[in-house]
């Protein structure tokens, strides 16, 4: 995915925008910190981690080990905070986690290593770990844990160089109940197949008095790297596939106006334009505020990811409400996967350093992650304190919130489909600059297709 920002708890949300690649969750922006005890509620909810299970086997000679690990997923800083305690306790390795600060995690990191004090781990995202991965990475490929998380893995030349930390997925969010209250009828999600289907139930809805049913936000992030990524994304479902449209737009041997996916991705675009709540002034809405509509029942639609489930949740939602995703529609064919699945992979990769690091250091560095992977305790810790969905398969444990359960239960499903555009640093804000000015009406397709195939040939090698 991509270089976030890493933003202190605390900024105003303008400060978190320099987020790009596709998988903009999770990485400086600061939606909530799920596991800050400054976030409303948090207290109440933290979860309990009994120890007293611990089956894992420990390396004591590591015992008196340090290691530190960049983080630059900042909103569950606090939690890694508590998850290193815990594992220094139990194995006798000191684990520091250091916070990203302002910086992306990619300048983080380049820093760190310029000054000859790398982290021994560092969670970035899947654009650092393909710049670093050859060079300053230790390779992977033969851990154990390769096998319980193989679809998620990354690889570049058939050779893994860092660990999928979590799982990210999003489409249009809906509150279940605010769309049976207003039609006075059960809603059942899995009846809308088609972009056809989602926009009659619109039309129901503002024929029944939901005026405008849509929350759209309006952040250049959140329209380049979200939205428009499935102009990519959604080539043929895969990373690889995604990859491959990107190279064909760079060299110019594909068109726009001969790839379906651009005019289906702005069907629903513009679907969510004429429904959105904020129609009036899209550039004035403000992403509490769509929140706060989507969990008063004031609109029943948010595209959004699971990292949404915090704003939510301050914005008065509760986790035994039904929240739930449906696909990003695009066209018509109920047979297209893109209209009964949820785009979900990876968004956080952990590498580990191989210039600096000892080898006591990367052995200390490797037992965390199988931690994370085959204890009891890292396995509930993943889950019940960072608050996030494990890309690992044999984790027992499932998301508590009602957006990551969702999630969840689509992957186990087979509802979903993994698929990660990594992009430059500079799309989030060149695309999404140009999708803001088409969803003020400033600008036409044709202008704006035409802004993505100048973007795209200025990358041509």
């Amino acid at each position: 995915m991509s270089n976030y920002r890493c933003v202190k708890k605390g900024l105003p949300l303008l400060l978190s925008l320099a987020v790009t690649a596709g998988l903009f969750s999770g990485c400086g922006l600061r939606f909530g910190f799920a596991s800050d005890p400054d976030v409303p509620g948090n207290e109440e909810g933290k979860a309990v981690i009994d120890t007293s299970k611990d089956d894992f086997i420990y390396d004591d000679s590591l015992r008196g080990t340090k290691i530190t690990m960049l983080n630059s997923k900042a909103e569950i800083q606090v939690a890694l905070e508590e998850m290193g305690r815990v594992f220094g306790e139990l194995s006798g390795v000191s684990l520091e986690v250091i916070p990203c600060g302002d910086d992306t995690p990619y300048t983080k990191v380049i820093n760190m290593y310029n000054s000859g004090t790398p982290p021994t781990l560092a969670i970035l995202d899947l654009t650092d770990i393909e710049a670093l991965s050859s060079e300053k990475a230790l390779e992977l490929t033969n851990e154990e844990w390769v096998k319980e998380c193989s679809e998620y893995v990354m690889d570049f030349d058939s050779k893994v160089y860092s660990f999928p930390l979590c799982i990210e997925g999003r489409g249009i969010i809906y509150n279940k109940k605010a769309i049976e209250d207003t039609l006075g009828e059960t809603f059942d999600p899995d009846s809308l197949h088609s972009l056809d289907d989602f926009r009659a139930l619109l039309e129901r809805l503002t024929a029944a008095g939901m005026e405008t049913p849509v929350s759209l936000s309006m952040e250049n992030w959140s329209l380049a790297g979200h939205q428009l990524q499935y102009l990519y994304e959604t080539y043929d479902g895969t990373s690889d596939g995604a990859a491959q449209v990107t190279s064909m737009l760079s060299d110019g041997s594909i068109s726009l106006s001969d790839y379906d996916r651009f005019d289906q991705l702005l069907d629903l675009f513009d679907t969510l334009k004429e429904y959105n709540v904020a129609r009036l002034d899209p550039l004035g809405a403000d992403y509490d505020e769509m929140a706060i509509d989507l969990a008063d029942g004031k609109t029943a639609f948010w595209f959004n990811g699971n990292w949404a489930w915090p704003n939510l949740k301050e914005a008065g939602a509760d986790a035994e409400d039904e929240y739930g995703f449906l696909p990003y529609f695009m066209g018509s064919d109920e047979n297209d996967y893109t209209n009964t699945k949820i785009q979900a992979s990876p968004s956080k990769q952990v590498m580990i350093d191989k210039q600096y690091a000892t080898e006591d250091q990367q052995a200390a560095a490797r037992e965390f992650l199988n931690w994370i992977v085959y204890s009891n305790v890292g396995q509930q810790m993943l889950v019940d304190s960072c608050d996030i969905i494990p890309a690992c398969r044999n984790n027992p444990n499932e998301p508590a919130d009602p957006l990551s359960r969702d999630i969840y239960n689509k992957i186990h499903e087979g509802l979903t489909f993994n698929a990660a555009a990594i992009v430059p640093s500079d799309h989030w804000k060149v695309l999404g600059d140009a999708m803001q000015m088409y969803l003020a009406g400033r600008s036409s397709r044709e202008e704006l297709a035409s802004s993505i195939l100048q973007y795209w040939a200025e990358q041509k090698n």
